[in-house]
């Protein structure tokens, strides 16, 4: 029997699963700033790990996604050491992208900037994640604003941002109009609005056959076709109504099904039968003196006749009821910036240590205007210098923020607290009028649940207390820790009525039955405790009692200090077997 195979691409230790464990967040109210209800995070710590620690409460919730990764270009930075062996740096990402899609909303995107090392290999590992199907565009960034006349072969002066939805068919917001673009918009009759001449005419008549006809002209009498291929671009009683704001009209058949099968492209015999024609309904010198009147007077109908009446016939597009710029895949850096621009910027809140690769505000702000709103969640697992969360929040946008590196400290938090103290007047908030305001929570990374003692056994950690053990099982057995008031034993529900109780004192049958006594009988329960009396549950059929810590052992890895990227010499790995 034949393997079924599929287009896929492979590496050295693609198939080692890695088993994240579930940490939980550790809020440090000492570095948090500002005001501390908006629900802005950010998080110190492993990445990888604090995405797993975020999964469970924020699947499905964050509208857009920018993450700015190492590059693997053998390029030591103080900040990001990105030297990886291809298949270390795919093996590395391919679970952070997993959890990033199951972060992401329905309406949701990811966008993520790369450069030629791996751009191509990290195309395909999206395309499996995602499907080909939700891929939306291979943006190319102009990163510079010259060319290097030292480079060796070409000049490299572009990087590149992979955008995926999370499901199909989705459209991202329009851009801001340009003066330039108004500029096309004039308002030659004093109309309500500066507008600009359009086609008169629809493509594809040969699939709306209805809307092939004549209408005639006022000026001249003559009969006005749609050119060939072409149809009127609204519905008959649309265009009657319009072309009575000329003069009297009405609506005839012409026996022209000849002229129609020309404009069409088909046999006459083929032609929509029936189809009328929009004609004057007075004589052509009263219905031309009206229509001179009306060329003089101004405020021409939406349809208009060229050449002060003696031309063909065109149409209004109105400013007013034009949407926004459509958004192409190339940007230069004379709208969105580049990367002298963005080290300025970050030199305006850490100018000793000036991050190495920052990425332009006007380049995020770009990214976060296509790809959300005011008000919704954004997420950047590579914060970096904080640029995301900087114009996330000066954009109205919550945001999380994660990093592992020490410019967290360094760069991330100085430069929010100029933001929220209004004193960071550079980037984009001239732009956006920005003067301060909002805030931001600070969290880092608990420690493992599990270490392994001096005889290499698996034990609960010395730094977890009763509190943190109960919000760490309460996350490994997939219920949401919200202890009760009331009831003690309700430390966490994962529906309505299953709730979960975790103790470190032994659990006996007059526990076990005290419990029994307050819970309702559509209410389950799972114990997690370090000991308990054989049998103890058996009289309960809404009740589980499990042992920790063994029954999550195997779960995941436990006491892993972190997945980090930043890997200067990557692991030797032997070649496979010819």
């Amino acid at each position: 029997m034949t393997t079924k195979q599929k287009l896929e691409l492979t590496w050295i230790g693609k198939d080692k699963t890695i088993k994240v464990e579930p940490r939980i967040l550790i809020h440090d109210p000492s570095k948090d700033y500002g005001d501390k209800n908006t629900g802005n995070m950010l998080i110190y710590g492993d990445n990888l790990l604090a995405l797993k620690a975020l999964e469970q409460e924020y699947a499905g919730k964050v509208k857009c996604i920018y993450i700015d990764p190492p590059y693997n270009t053998g390029s030591a930075f103080e900040h990001y050491d990105d030297n990886l062996e291809h298949s270390t740096w795919l093996s590395l990402m391919k679970p952070r992208l997993e959890i990033l899609r199951n972060l992401l909303a329905d309406d949701g995107t990811l966008w993520v900037s790369l450069d030629d090392n791996e751009q191509a290999y990290c195309k395909v590992l999206l395309d499996e994640i995602f499907g080909r199907r939700n891929f939306v565009a291979t943006i190319s960034w102009q990163r510079t604003y010259s060319p290097r006349n030292d480079a060796k072969g070409i000049s490299n002066e572009s990087e590149y941002i992979l955008v995926y939805s999370k499901k199909e068919d989705w459209s991202p917001n329009r851009l801001p109009r340009t003066a330039k673009m108004d500029a096309k918009y004039k308002n030659p009759d004093n109309d309500v609005s500066p507008w600009r001449t359009s086609d008169a005419f629809a493509p594809e008549g040969i699939t709306h056959q209805g809307m092939v006809y004549a209408i005639q002209h006022p000026f001249t009498g003559q009969m006005l076709y749609p050119y060939k291929g072409a149809h009127w671009p609204l519905k008959q009683e649309e265009m009657l109504a319009i072309m009575n704001q000329w003069c009297k009209y009405t609506l005839k058949d012409l026996d022209d099904a000849e002229q129609r099968a020309q404009v069409v492209g088909i046999k006459s015999t083929e032609i929509r039968p029936n189809v009328l024609g929009i004609v004057l309904d007075e004589p052509l010198e009263n219905a031309r003196t009206k229509a001179e009147s009306i060329q003089k007077r101004g405020k021409w109908p939406r349809f208009f006749f060229t050449k002060g009446g003696q031309g063909g016939i065109a149409r209004k597009t109105y400013l007013k009821n034009t949407e926004g710029r459509v958004p192409t895949n190339l940007w230069l850096h004379e709208e969105v910036g580049h990367t002298d621009e963005a080290k300025k910027e970050v030199k305006q809140f850490n100018v000793n240590n000036i991050f190495a690769t920052p990425k332009p505000e006007r380049l995020i702000e770009r990214v976060l205007t296509l790809g959300s709103n005011k008000g919704d969640l954004v997420l950047d697992s590579f914060l970096g210098s904080g640029t995301t969360a900087a114009v996330a929040h000066k954009m109205g946008r919550k945001y999380i923020g994660i990093e592992l590196g020490e410019h967290c400290h360094t760069h991330c938090i100085p430069r929010l607290q100029k933001v929220i103290d209004g004193t960071d007047q550079g980037g984009i908030s001239k732009t956006v009028g920005w003067k301060g305001g909002g805030g931001f929570k600070y969290y880092y990374l608990a420690p493992s649940l599990l270490n392994k003692d001096k005889y290499g056994q698996y034990v609960i950690s010395k730094e977890y207390n009763a509190d943190m053990l109960a919000a760490a099982m309460a996350k490994h057995e997939g219920f949401l820790y919200a202890p009760d008031q009331d009831q003690f034993w309700k430390q966490g529900k994962s529906s309505e009525n299953d709730y979960i109780y975790t103790t470190t004192n032994h659990v006996g049958a007059d526990v076990l039955a005290a419990i029994a006594g307050e819970m309702k009988d559509d209410e389950s329960l799972l114990i997690c405790c370090k000991s308990f009396d054989a049998g103890v549950a058996n009289g309960y059929s809404n009740i589980t009692v499990k042992k920790i810590p063994g029954a999550i052992l195997g779960s995941c890895e436990f006491d892993k200090a972190n997945y980090n990227l930043n890997i200067i010499n990557p692991p030797v790995i032997d070649d496979e077997e010819e």
